[in-house]
């Protein structure tokens, strides 16, 4: 009778290598006509490269990245994430495994010796001990398990995934918050110096005009201009404090640092064309690198086994449960032979009707696939979209930068032009006003230009899904 038992039962455990449910294959996408061709695409790593920011060789700006690695909340909640994920996945492996657990009881009990009953006076009292090792076990004859185990694991890769896109894209918005400050900070200042002369301006005029040598216009004319630099200082002044606190909470600081510390070391002016320049060509490997893609094919996964879960539910769960142990009403005898006792059971539990809750339960796991499934060929398509996008605004800034770099030592020799006419009676003050305007204003397009460059090759980078080997 016993071997026919564990026959029975290597049986159940061999048949439970099935597995119902839709197997996950990667769905087509219609990509570009790069795509595949590797001798034209840019050769790139195959995961983003460990502190891709230093194709800035800026020592200040990696100090600044390794403080906001550390501290960060949004990164420490990522990683929260996975410990999550992977606890969850243990959990669920569990239930395929046998549950073993040890039991044991004692007690006394005595019955009445006037009952309905007549008892002899020596059976009146009873003891009884019992220790036994119990085994339960739910054949994963469906797959049920597995397929859950499957979704599980994808969860966890999934987090990781998240984690890895949470952290490209803070050291991102660390290095563009970072040239947003150095921008703002070389505006500040050239706004400042912009404002000095012009109160020289102011001084000089009103004493001409009390000498009698210049009209009240040309007095109100400077102190009009004076004005207009200040509240342009002002607002440049505002967006710093702004960009400043932006950058404290992206490097984790604690709320008192947010509000009185500043970012007095990111005093660096920008100059010259910035990072080396981009790679042309997309990588044949975008839909590894990137971590967002990765994160939503691994959700894809998940829901994908989910179905098959759900769809397993249709079928007979079958379950064994024994238990081996020894059984005495004297302590003495316990770990005796005659004390041994065992047993072996095993069954099988059927749907027959419920209301048609196991459909529904297929019918919303195959729900939430087609959700995951859009999701991910949506952020395919963003993915494209953002080199795309991303590519084209570095090509743009770059230009930008070169151009305005330019216009600006132009209109600063046409200052120093008319300054020197209006010094020698040739030009009017107004000349000299004008030609200062405009060499502010492109100064300040010059800065934020150069700005935007760096912050462009962050964006390709980030779109990329990391940086790219160095020349």
């Amino acid at each position: 009778m016993r071997k026919q038992y564990m026959t029975a039962l290597a049986a159940a455990i061999l048949l439970s290598a099935c597995t119902v449910g839709p197997d996950y294959k990667r769905p087509s996408f219609d990509l570009p006509s790069l795509w595949g061709k590797k001798e034209d695409a840019t050769p790139v790593a195959a995961k983003p490269q460990e502190k891709w920011w230093g194709v800035y060789g800026d020592t200040t700006l990696d100090g600044i990245v390794a403080e906001a690695l550390e501290h960060n909340r949004d990164l420490a909640a990522a990683a929260a994430r996975i410990e999550q994920a992977r606890a969850n996945l243990t959990i669920v492996n569990a239930d395929r495994y046998p549950v073993v657990y040890a039991s044991g009881n004692t007690n006394r009990s005595r019955i009445s010796s006037v009952g309905t009953v007549p008892v002899p006076a020596n059976f009146l009292e009873n003891n009884d001990t019992r220790l036994t090792l119990n085994v339960s076990y739910e054949t994963d004859f469906w797959g049920k398990y597995r397929r859950a185990s499957e979704a599980a694991r994808a969860d966890l890769l999934a987090s990781e995934s998240g984690r890895d896109a949470v952290l490209l894209s803070l050291t991102s918005d660390v290095v563009k918050s970072y040239y947003n400050l150095l921008s703002l900070r070389g505006q500040e200042q050239a706004a400042q110096r912009t404002l000095d002369t012009r109160e020289q301006f102011v001084t000089l005029q009103s004493k001409r005009f009390s000498a009698g040598v210049a009209s009240e216009l040309e007095v109100r004319q400077t102190e009009a201009d004076r004005d207009a630099a200040k509240v342009q200082l002002i607002s440049l002044v505002n967006q710093r404090e702004a960009e400043d606190a932006r950058i404290a909470v992206l490097l984790g600081r604690s709320p008192r640092e947010v509000w009185e510390k500043r970012m007095d070391n990111a005093n660096a002016e920008l100059t010259g064309n910035g990072p080396v320049a981009v790679p042309a060509g997309l990588p044949s490997d975008l839909l590894e690198r990137r971590p967002d893609l990765r994160q939503a094919e691994q959700q894809l996964i998940a829901a994908n086994a989910r179905i098959g879960a759900a769809k397993a539910n249709y079928f007979p769960d079958i379950s064994l449960t024994g238990f081996l142990g020894t059984e005495s009403t004297a302590l003495s005898n316990l770990f005796t032979g005659p004390a041994r006792i065992f047993q072996y059971a095993a069954g099988i539990t059927a749907p027959l009707w419920n209301a048609g809750r196991l459909g529904a339960q297929v019918d919303y796991a195959t729900a939430q696939q087609k959700e995951a499934l859009a999701n991910y060929e949506k952020s395919v398509q963003n993915a494209f979209a953002d080199v795309r996008t991303a590519l084209a605004a570095y090509a743009a800034a770059r230009e930008t930068a070169e151009t305005q770099t330019r216009r600006t030592e132009s209109l600063d020799k046409a200052y120093k032009l008319a300054r020197m006419r209006y010094d020698n009676g040739v030009s009017s003050l107004l000349d000299v006003l004008d030609a200062e305007r405009n060499l502010l204003g492109a100064e300040l397009s010059r800065i934020d230009a150069l700005a935007a460059q760096r912050r462009a090759v962050a964006d390709v980078i980030k779109a990329l899904g990391g940086g790219w080997p160095a020349a």
